[in-house]
């Protein structure tokens, strides 16, 4: 398993972004607030060229009523955490899926490009890597909540003593409704084992302090901790080695939805001792909407005799043909396989994991602590309370470590309205309700210019609302 450098010292150290970003451009003789700040920390950026390789949207192409400025017809993409872009490999790879079958027909089963029978074998390896497992802890398969409710058959084990789920109370819709659903069908009432995270009073984001606090005082009473690697709302990184290590000391299972952490945060699951863990790959993963989703489990439940749902494609590939009805059942979370895989869906993953195999995940998240830091910086200097009316809070934590490359804003002035006016004017973000806006600039393709546009766009408009 190649752990990414994840015990090398962090490259800045123990300085904020906004430091860094200052020093670099008292360095460079610049102030940071100057367009040319941007362009040369563009000039100067590792991974700059990675754009290249996705289809960024055109103003023209936007439906855009008017251009920000003259010199750019490119939009600002912000939507990275809802939609990644499509890479221009995508449609070259599934054409070759297509040409697979056209040509070989019946035997594309099992050779040429991406052969059906055997096409997710081939994104086994870049995958552990992102996520900091062995290759035989992960698979690619289904969609997200399918593989979570595959998962939670296997540990959820509840009992009359320790029945509880641990869950945040702001989780993504489909999680919620996924783990409500496993608790009635084993015979259980939400309202009882259902534990949901508060925040406290007045705060937008968890303290490690209190999820820990409940872990040890009602770990006992908890069969399973299932929270997000990072809250899809306000865009805060959950401590998992911490609450892995917790939960696991009270004897709970521990599992996380890393939907918007993959491919987003270094993730060190094997290391980190984590259960499992599920994954969409339509995100910062760029698969296209509807990609086939991912799963981790650790590899001391290898050889598990827990309950689970069975499928052809779980029996061991060595006599699956044979036909015999005796399930030989693969060791790991292959086993949990019930269906051939999708080789059109694993080419469009695979042509984005390529450019992934060009850099690394400590890679792109030191383009994003600057990046992000930017982003934070320039908003914290034009838009906060103190500074601007109306203002913007920022309700993302930050601290870097608690966070990935999304900012989740809060407007004092309808988010609606500001909304509009961005897409008009090329911006793609998107909103969640009841009143955030979350902006993430992905390390993969966006540039520090794309966030000097958008802070320009956001002074013409808060100034003249």
């Amino acid at each position: 398993m190649d752990q990414q450098n994840s015990n090398t010292e962090w490259k800045y150290g123990k300085r904020t972004p906004g430091e860094v970003l200052l020093d670099v451009a008292k360095s460079q003789g610049l102030e940071i607030t100057d367009e040319n700040f941007a362009k040369f920390l563009d000039r100067n950026d590792e991974l700059a060229n990675l754009r290249k390789d996705f289809f960024y949207p055109k103003l023209a192409d936007s439906g855009v009523e008017m251009h920000d400025n003259e010199d750019y017809d490119e939009s600002i993409y912000f939507c990275g955490m809802s939609l990644g872009l499509q890479t221009k490999h995508t449609s070259k790879l599934i054409s070759k899926v297509l040409q697979n079958w056209e040509v070989n027909t019946i035997n594309c089963h099992s050779s040429g490009y991406l052969p059906a029978a055997l096409c997710d074998d081939y994104v086994h390896e870049s995958m552990s890597k992102i996520v900091g497992a062995y290759e035989d802890e992960v698979v690619n398969m289904n969609g997200l909540t399918v593989n979570l409710n595959f998962l939670l058959v296997s540990f959820y084990q509840p009992t009359p003593t320790r029945h509880k789920i641990l869950l945040e109370g702001k989780a993504f819709p489909s999680d919620h409704y996924a783990i409500e659903s496993q608790i009635k069908q084993r015979g259980y009432d939400p309202t009882k084992s259902m534990r949901l995270l508060k925040l406290r009073e007045g705060e937008n984001t968890w303290r490690d302090e209190d999820i820990l606090k409940v872990i040890e005082e009602e770990g006992d009473e908890i069969a399973l901790i299932m929270l997000s690697g990072l809250n899809y709302y306000n865009g805060q990184v959950f401590d998992m080695e911490a609450i892995t290590r917790a939960g696991h000391a009270k004897g709970c299972m521990v599992g996380f939805d890393l939907a918007h952490a993959v491919g987003n945060i270094e993730l060190h699951l094997h290391n980190w001792d984590v259960d499992f863990a599920c994954w969409c790959t339509y995100k910062y993963l760029n698969s296209g909407p509807g990609g086939i989703a991912g799963a981790f489990m650790h590899r001391r439940h290898k050889n598990n005799d827990f309950p689970k749902f069975l499928g052809w494609w779980g029996h061991s590939a060595e006599d699956r043909f044979e036909m015999t009805n005796v399930m030989n059942l693969t060791p790991g979370i292959q086993g949990y396989r019930v269906s051939n895989p999708p080789p059109l869906l694993v080419a469009s993953l695979r042509a984005s994991l390529d450019i992934f195999d060009k850099t690394s995940m400590r890679q792109l998240r030191e383009k994003s602590f600057l990046l992000t830091g930017y982003l934070e910086y320039l908003l914290q200097l034009y838009f906060s309370k103190d500074k601007s009316d109306p203002y913007i809070d920022i309700i993302t934590p930050s601290d870097f470590s608690r966070r990935g490359c999304q900012l989740s804003l809060v407007y004092s002035c309808s988010i609606t309205e500001i909304h509009e006016k961005l897409e008009k004017l090329g911006v793609l973000c998107d909103t969640r309700k009841p009143n955030v806006m979350r902006i993430a600039p992905t390390p993969m393709y966006n540039s520090f210019q794309d966030v000097f546009r958008f802070i320009q766009i956001l002074k013409r408009m808060l100034t003249s609302h």
